[in-house]
């Protein structure tokens, strides 16, 4: 093969044992690079397979589909003298093991770092746990709503309208943010590995990721010791500072730097604003940003979307049309760009693929394999690992 065909990780093997979204998200990643991922489950299968509604087969539910494409599925009991031997011996052949799998109970499956460094020594342990296991919150169990409690996100959303009830965003923030994490670990522990032969542990802390992750803008002047002021970043937590109305219906509009602001007020034909005091110069301006995003509001209800979008294009202002997630599958630039495919599999038949996203000029992208059934590949690959011959009790 031309050496420029071969994927990133090509030769990479990843023994996937983790579940829900945060760990199999990283996988995903990896296994969009190239890295070849043997995702182990038990004989029920990853409870993420639930989730949704299948087209056809039970325990194929389209989030399973999208953060499990391109893996192998083996269905082992790992409590069994044969799920035992299986995994060593899948262990002895991997460069990465991943699960999320809390310590005492890894411990009890003699997976935690010491054994399975004794059966491969230079493998890349990546233990993707709910909290740091230095701290007193250790072994606590953790799902993404636990998480966003515990880190402070679920306390931003009463900061801006004002009710008083925590909230939760409305998505795996926290599995998915915290998988990126892992992502970029392994990747750094291969290079690490590539440079000295050594493997070593990793440990990808929910909460820990989520709480630096949340405060990276919003502790903001807690920043300094002591206070210079609050926490939080004033711009993002204006209640002003939403997608706004429009005479047919909403958008977004960001002048965000001040020779936009003053650009935005003389095009949109309301140059006069900035006569006033408190908007005179950019100091005042700056003072001042929730007037101006009050007046946005106020102005934008002058024109229809696409009259917005047309004046603000030529204008170099930064402004963009609310889409629906219905309308992501419309939208002309992610149909240009190749983010969706739509694929069949061979038991769900037709379904949409949202592709990587990222796009590297050396790399020839192929197409993955379809996400697996719970135990698609166990005889497979347990042919590969010399165990054909062993009675199963899995």
């Amino acid at each position: 093969m031309d050496k420029n065909n071969k994927t990133m990780l090509e030769g990479i093997r990843i023994a996937d044992m983790s579940n829900v979204i945060f760990g199999p998200y990283c996988t995903q990643i990896l296994s969009d690079l190239g890295a070849e991922v043997i995702k182990v489950e038990a004989s029920e299968g990853d409870s993420v397979r639930l989730i949704g509604t299948p087209a056809k087969t039970p325990f194929m539910g389209p989030v399973h589909m999208r953060v499990n494409r391109g893996k192998r599925s083996v269905a082992w009991n790992l409590k069994s003298e044969f799920g035992q031997t299986a995994i060593r011996r899948l262990l002895a052949t991997s460069d990465v093991f991943i699960h999320n799998t809390r310590s005492e109970a890894a411990n009890r499956l003699g997976l935690d770092y010491e054994t399975v460094r004794a059966i491969r020594p230079d493998i890349i342990y990546v233990h993707c746990t709910g909290f740091d296991t230095r701290g007193p919150y250790a072994g606590l169990q953790a799902y993404d709503d636990i998480i966003q409690s515990a880190s402070g996100m679920a306390s931003l959303l009463p900061r801006v309208d004002g009710n008083p009830q925590p909230r939760f965003f409305p998505m795996a923030v926290a599995d998915k943010v915290s998988g990126l994490h892992g992502v970029y670990a392994v990747l750094a522990a291969i290079i690490h590995r590539l440079r000295t032969g050594e493997g070593q542990r990793v440990e990808v802390p929910m909460f820990e990721v989520m709480a630096s992750f949340n405060l990276t803008e919003h502790l903001c002047d807690l920043s300094f010791v002591p206070p210079t002021g609050p926490s939080g970043y004033t711009r993002q937590l204006d209640p002003v500072r939403q997608p706004l109305k429009t005479k047919d219906g909403y958008i977004s509009i960001a002048p965000y730097l001040d020779d936009r602001w003053v650009r935005f007020f003389v095009v949109a034909g309301h140059q006069e604003v900035l006569q006033d005091e408190r908007l005179i110069d950019a100091a005042a301006r700056r003072k001042n940003t929730d007037l101006m995003y009050q007046l946005l509001a106020q102005i934008a209800q002058e024109k229809t979307t696409k009259q917005w979008l047309q004046l603000l294009k030529v204008a170099n202002i930064p402004a963009m049309h609310i889409n629906s997630l219905e309308d992501l599958l419309k939208d002309p630039q992610l149909k240009a760009t190749g983010l969706f495919q739509e694929r069949v599999h061979p038991t769900e038949g037709n379904y949409i693929e949202v592709n990587s996203p990222v796009r590297f000029s050396r790399q020839t992208k192929t197409e993955s394999r379809h996400a697996p059934t719970i135990g698609e590949h166990s005889e497979e690959v347990e042919l590969e690992l010399g165990l054909a011959n062993l009675a199963t009790d899995s």
